[in-house]
């Protein structure tokens, strides 16, 4: 029986930690990242991989860094085949990497070598691309550089956001992990390398990133919007104050209107101008200070004295 030690934190990663116990391979170890306080009212919160773990019996390791920790040395001190991880989160050394009998490899979500790094799905979705996937790639050193073992496409439609995007590509790594696994295990799949001067890569998004620029075209923005949702959120400014902008829609309406402006107003819609005389509907905000709201709710409450001419920042 193949032993594997798992890395992962994410609910992205617990579909292909299951699989793996589903499949009989012995997981050994879960090495996730370490229990983290976690909504308004700082509640320790276990990641989702141990909550996993926990349930299917698997001992966890939760190293804050996992080079020269104590579960590194009790990882270098165990015999184990495999190192798989799935949004892990942390570099590992080359002497663990080097440590695991066959290999260390990675399920990555996007189709490398475009969007190397930590927000691949986030970028996706921004840049507008039509399709992402997921890659099982080698580990090396160099970040999400190691040489293919298998990849796999999937659509972003117009309705996917990052939620469901993370929903769709666990589930398409997991069973392409699942499929090649045995053929990768047993030696009979080639590795491709990446090509580098293809490579692009997709940093962790920054709060400046995450403000809309009324200048950008509806289709621009509600492409950030999909891709900041659920998190971190795009946002504007209304009056001076941060308005969390969580759902919004491209409109086929057309304005002379300077971008950032309210061009229409009614009891269940809003409608704002952007660039190049594009226009977007606005569906799901959260003002200053106050819930998320549906734009319904919005401007029958809080929002019912906005006016058309008003603009946002």
């Amino acid at each position: 029986m193949t032993k594997i030690v798992f890395m992962g934190t994410p609910q992205f990663s617990v579909p292909i930690l299951e699989s793996l116990v589903e499949h009989g391979y012995e997981v050994i170890y879960a090495v996730t990242q370490p229990d983290r306080l976690v909504g308004r009212k700082k509640v320790l919160t276990a990641p989702p991989v141990k909550q996993a773990a926990e349930r299917l019996g698997i001992p966890v390791l939760q190293p804050e860094k996992i080079s020269g920790s104590a579960q590194m040395q009790t990882l270098m001190e165990t015999d184990f085949d495999l190192i798989v991880t799935a949004a892990f989160g942390q570099f590992l050394p080359t002497k663990l990497l080097e440590h695991a009998k066959i290999n260390a490899i990675n399920v990555h979500a996007s189709l490398l070598p475009k969007y190397r790094g930590g927000a691949p799905v986030h970028y996706s979705i921004i840049d507008g691309q039509k399709e992402t996937g997921v890659t099982i790639m080698e580990m090396v050193r160099q970040m999400d550089a190691g040489d293919m073992v298998a990849q796999k496409a999937i659509p972003i439609t117009a309705s996917d956001d990052v939620g469901s995007m993370f929903d769709k590509l666990s589930i398409l790594g997991r069973d392409l992990l699942i499929e090649k696994l045995p053929a990768y295990i047993n030696g009979e799949l080639k590795p491709i390398p990446q090509k580098e001067e293809e490579a692009t890569f997709s940093p962790n998004i920054t709060r400046e990133q995450e403000e809309i620029s009324w200048s950008k075209t509806a289709i621009e923005i509600d492409n950030q919007v999909r891709g900041m949702h659920p998190w971190p959120v795009a946002h504007a400014l209304f009056e001076g104050k941060r308005m969390k902008i969580y759902k919004t829609k491209p409109s086929e309406k057309t304005t002379d209107a300077l971008p950032g402006t309210i061009v229409e107003k009614t009891k269940k819609q809003l409608f704002i101008a952007a660039g190049q005389g594009s226009v977007l509907e606005i569906l799901e905000l959260q003002p200053a200070g106050k819930g998320k709201l549906s734009v319904v709710d919005f401007l029958n409450g809080v929002g019912k004295d906005v006016q058309i001419g008003q603009k946002m920042e």
